[in-house]
Protein backbone atom coordinates (compact mmCIF):
# COMPACT_ATOMS: atom_id res chain seq x y z
CA UNK A 1 0.00 0.00 0.00
CA UNK A 2 2.86 2.37 1.44
CA UNK A 3 4.40 1.99 -2.24
CA UNK A 4 1.07 2.71 -3.74
CA UNK A 5 1.06 5.95 -2.73
CA UNK A 6 4.61 6.51 -2.97
CA UNK A 7 4.19 6.36 -7.12
CA UNK A 8 1.25 8.37 -6.58
CA UNK A 9 2.64 10.82 -5.34
CA UNK A 10 6.09 10.62 -7.37
CA UNK A 11 3.58 10.74 -10.57
CA UNK A 12 1.53 13.70 -9.59
CA UNK A 13 5.02 15.59 -8.72
CA UNK A 14 6.73 15.01 -12.44
CA UNK A 15 2.83 15.60 -13.98
CA UNK A 16 3.38 19.04 -11.99
CA UNK A 17 6.91 19.47 -13.57
CA UNK A 18 5.07 19.21 -17.15
CA UNK A 19 5.71 15.21 -18.28
CA UNK A 20 3.43 13.91 -20.48
CA UNK A 21 1.60 10.42 -19.54
CA UNK A 22 3.58 8.48 -21.06
CA UNK A 23 7.13 9.91 -19.63
CA UNK A 24 5.44 9.05 -16.40
CA UNK A 25 4.91 5.57 -17.30
CA UNK A 26 8.04 5.46 -18.33
CA UNK A 27 9.26 5.67 -15.07
CA UNK A 28 6.60 4.95 -12.93
CA UNK A 29 5.19 1.00 -14.37
CA UNK A 30 1.11 1.21 -12.85
CA UNK A 31 -1.88 0.79 -15.58
CA UNK A 32 -3.01 3.89 -17.89
CA UNK A 33 -5.88 3.76 -16.22
CA UNK A 34 -4.83 4.07 -11.96
CA UNK A 35 -2.32 7.36 -13.42
CA UNK A 36 -5.67 8.95 -14.86
CA UNK A 37 -7.08 8.59 -11.94
CA UNK A 38 -4.49 10.07 -9.90
CA UNK A 39 -3.98 12.81 -11.78
CA UNK A 40 -7.37 13.92 -13.65
CA UNK A 41 -7.39 16.83 -10.43
CA UNK A 42 -3.46 17.84 -11.17
CA UNK A 43 -3.43 21.09 -13.73
CA UNK A 44 -0.97 22.52 -16.02
CA UNK A 45 0.68 25.96 -16.22
CA UNK A 46 0.12 27.64 -20.03
CA UNK A 47 4.16 26.82 -20.00
CA UNK A 48 3.58 23.08 -18.91
CA UNK A 49 0.77 22.80 -21.73
CA UNK A 50 2.44 24.37 -24.47
CA UNK A 51 5.73 22.04 -23.34
CA UNK A 52 3.20 18.82 -23.81
CA UNK A 53 1.87 20.46 -27.01
CA UNK A 54 5.69 21.27 -28.64
CA UNK A 55 6.50 17.82 -27.71
CA UNK A 56 3.29 16.20 -29.69
CA UNK A 57 4.08 18.52 -32.80
CA UNK A 58 7.92 17.60 -32.18
CA UNK A 59 6.45 13.26 -32.11
CA UNK A 60 4.16 14.23 -34.90
CA UNK A 61 6.86 15.90 -37.37
CA UNK A 62 9.38 12.83 -36.61
CA UNK A 63 6.41 10.22 -37.76
CA UNK A 64 6.11 12.60 -40.82
CA UNK A 65 9.75 12.41 -41.76
CA UNK A 66 10.18 9.06 -41.16
CA UNK A 67 7.05 8.44 -43.17
CA UNK A 68 8.17 10.57 -45.99
CA UNK A 69 11.89 8.96 -45.96
CA UNK A 70 9.85 5.29 -46.30
CA UNK A 71 7.89 6.71 -49.21
CA UNK A 72 10.94 7.98 -50.98
CA UNK A 73 13.25 5.04 -50.50
CA UNK A 74 10.31 2.56 -51.87
CA UNK A 75 9.57 5.22 -54.87
CA UNK A 76 13.54 4.75 -55.84
CA UNK A 77 13.09 1.23 -55.32
CA UNK A 78 10.17 0.99 -57.93
CA UNK A 79 11.59 3.26 -60.26
CA UNK A 80 14.76 0.90 -60.17
CA UNK A 81 13.25 -1.83 -61.01
CA UNK A 82 11.24 -0.43 -63.96
CA UNK A 83 14.10 1.34 -64.92
CA UNK A 84 15.77 -2.05 -65.45
CA UNK A 85 12.82 -3.91 -67.06
CA UNK A 86 13.23 -1.47 -70.18
CA UNK A 87 16.82 -2.37 -70.77
CA UNK A 88 18.90 -0.73 -74.04
CA UNK A 89 16.49 0.31 -76.98
CA UNK A 90 16.78 -0.84 -80.45
CA UNK A 91 16.97 1.34 -83.39
CA UNK A 92 13.17 0.37 -84.30
CA UNK A 93 12.20 0.94 -81.14
CA UNK A 94 13.38 4.42 -80.52
CA UNK A 95 11.49 4.68 -83.77
CA UNK A 96 8.17 3.82 -82.92
CA UNK A 97 8.47 5.59 -79.67
CA UNK A 98 9.27 9.27 -81.13
CA UNK A 99 6.85 8.66 -83.46
CA UNK A 100 4.14 7.79 -80.80
CA UNK A 101 6.16 10.98 -79.06
CA UNK A 102 5.53 13.30 -81.76
CA UNK A 103 1.62 12.10 -82.37
CA UNK A 104 0.97 13.41 -79.35
CA UNK A 105 3.48 16.95 -79.30
CA UNK A 106 3.97 17.16 -82.83
CA UNK A 107 2.39 19.81 -85.50
CA UNK A 108 0.39 17.76 -88.33
CA UNK A 109 -0.21 18.86 -91.40
CA UNK A 110 -3.94 19.98 -91.85
CA UNK A 111 -5.94 20.22 -95.26
CA UNK A 112 -6.07 24.07 -94.77
CA UNK A 113 -2.97 24.05 -94.42
CA UNK A 114 -0.83 21.63 -96.98
CA UNK A 115 3.08 21.33 -96.64
CA UNK A 116 3.56 22.03 -92.24
CA UNK A 117 7.07 21.09 -91.63
CA UNK A 118 7.99 18.78 -88.44
CA UNK A 119 7.49 20.57 -84.99
CA UNK A 120 7.77 19.14 -81.92
CA UNK A 121 7.36 21.24 -78.58
CA UNK A 122 7.75 20.09 -74.74
CA UNK A 123 9.24 21.45 -71.82
CA UNK A 124 10.79 17.95 -70.45
CA UNK A 125 14.39 17.97 -71.75
CA UNK A 126 14.64 14.44 -71.77
CA UNK A 127 11.82 14.44 -74.00
CA UNK A 128 13.63 16.60 -76.23
CA UNK A 129 16.68 15.25 -76.25
CA UNK A 130 15.26 11.72 -77.09
CA UNK A 131 12.63 13.52 -80.49
CA UNK A 132 16.45 14.99 -81.52
CA UNK A 133 18.64 11.82 -81.35
CA UNK A 134 15.72 10.42 -83.47
CA UNK A 135 16.18 12.64 -86.01
CA UNK A 136 19.96 13.12 -85.69
CA UNK A 137 20.30 9.26 -85.52
CA UNK A 138 17.31 7.14 -87.31
CA UNK A 139 16.02 9.55 -89.24
CA UNK A 140 19.07 11.33 -90.27
CA UNK A 141 18.30 15.03 -90.32
CA UNK A 142 21.66 17.42 -90.61
CA UNK A 143 21.75 19.31 -87.22
CA UNK A 144 22.44 22.21 -88.99
CA UNK A 145 18.70 21.63 -90.13
CA UNK A 146 17.43 21.97 -86.69
CA UNK A 147 16.02 24.79 -85.71
CA UNK A 148 14.97 25.51 -81.87
CA UNK A 149 13.19 28.51 -80.47
CA UNK A 150 12.46 29.21 -77.02
CA UNK A 151 8.40 30.23 -75.43
CA UNK A 152 8.43 31.56 -71.93
CA UNK A 153 6.33 34.02 -70.35
CA UNK A 154 7.33 37.81 -70.41
CA UNK A 155 7.94 37.83 -66.74
CA UNK A 156 11.20 35.55 -67.32
CA UNK A 157 12.54 38.02 -69.96
CA UNK A 158 15.28 39.10 -67.48
CA UNK A 159 16.05 35.78 -67.16
CA UNK A 160 16.64 34.77 -70.51
CA UNK A 161 20.43 34.08 -70.79
CA UNK A 162 20.40 31.76 -67.98
CA UNK A 163 17.01 30.07 -70.07
CA UNK A 164 19.36 29.61 -73.14
CA UNK A 165 22.59 28.34 -71.52
CA UNK A 166 20.10 26.27 -69.32
CA UNK A 167 18.70 24.44 -72.68
CA UNK A 168 21.70 24.30 -74.84
CA UNK A 169 23.66 22.01 -72.14
CA UNK A 170 20.31 19.86 -71.81
CA UNK A 171 20.44 18.99 -75.38
CA UNK A 172 24.83 19.87 -76.45
CA UNK A 173 23.35 22.07 -78.97
CA UNK A 174 25.00 25.76 -79.48
CA UNK A 175 22.99 29.25 -78.88
CA UNK A 176 23.65 29.73 -82.27
CA UNK A 177 20.99 26.98 -82.69
CA UNK A 178 17.99 29.08 -81.02
CA UNK A 179 17.04 31.39 -83.65
CA UNK A 180 13.91 32.50 -81.88
CA UNK A 181 12.62 33.96 -78.38
CA UNK A 182 8.91 34.00 -77.98
CA UNK A 183 7.40 35.87 -74.96
CA UNK A 184 3.73 34.66 -73.48
CA UNK A 185 1.67 37.10 -72.05
CA UNK A 186 0.73 36.66 -68.17
CA UNK A 187 -2.13 36.43 -66.86
CA UNK A 188 -2.63 38.66 -63.69
CA UNK A 189 -4.84 35.86 -62.03
CA UNK A 190 -2.44 32.90 -62.87
CA UNK A 191 -2.85 29.81 -60.94
CA UNK A 192 0.38 28.70 -63.19
CA UNK A 193 3.22 26.73 -60.04
CA UNK A 194 5.60 26.92 -63.07
CA UNK A 195 6.67 29.93 -61.75
CA UNK A 196 10.02 30.01 -59.99
CA UNK A 197 14.05 29.97 -60.93
CA UNK A 198 13.36 26.08 -62.03
CA UNK A 199 11.14 27.46 -65.04
CA UNK A 200 12.99 27.36 -68.50
CA UNK A 201 9.84 27.34 -70.72
CA UNK A 202 9.07 25.25 -73.61
CA UNK A 203 11.16 24.36 -76.21
CA UNK A 204 10.28 23.48 -79.81
CA UNK A 205 12.24 21.68 -82.22
CA UNK A 206 11.56 22.90 -86.25
CA UNK A 207 13.47 21.02 -89.20
CA UNK A 208 14.04 23.20 -92.05
CA UNK A 209 12.01 21.77 -95.38
CA UNK A 210 10.11 18.92 -93.90
CA UNK A 211 6.80 18.51 -94.92
CA UNK A 212 7.72 15.16 -96.60
CA UNK A 213 8.56 13.95 -93.37
CA UNK A 214 6.11 15.21 -91.41
CA UNK A 215 3.78 13.15 -94.23
CA UNK A 216 5.63 10.24 -93.78
CA UNK A 217 5.55 10.65 -90.16
CA UNK A 218 1.38 11.10 -90.46
CA UNK A 219 1.77 7.97 -92.36
CA UNK A 220 4.15 6.17 -89.46
CA UNK A 221 1.26 6.87 -87.20
CA UNK A 222 -1.42 5.35 -89.47
CA UNK A 223 0.44 2.13 -89.34
CA UNK A 224 0.15 2.04 -85.70
CA UNK A 225 -3.78 2.49 -85.93
CA UNK A 226 -3.89 -0.19 -88.03
CA UNK A 227 -1.61 -2.81 -86.95
CA UNK A 228 -1.75 -2.28 -83.22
Amino acid sequence: MQAKIEQKNKAIELRKQGFSYAEILKKIPVAKSSLSLWLRSVGLSKKQEQRLTDKKLASALRGSKKRKEIRIALTNEIKRKAQEEVGNLTERELWLISTALYWAEGSKEKNYRPGSGVQFSNSDPRMIRLFLSWLLGTVDIPKEDIGIDIYIHESHKNTINRVINYWAEQINFSRDNFQHIYFKKNKIDTKRKNTGKDYYGLLRVRVKGSSILNRRISGWIDGFCKNY
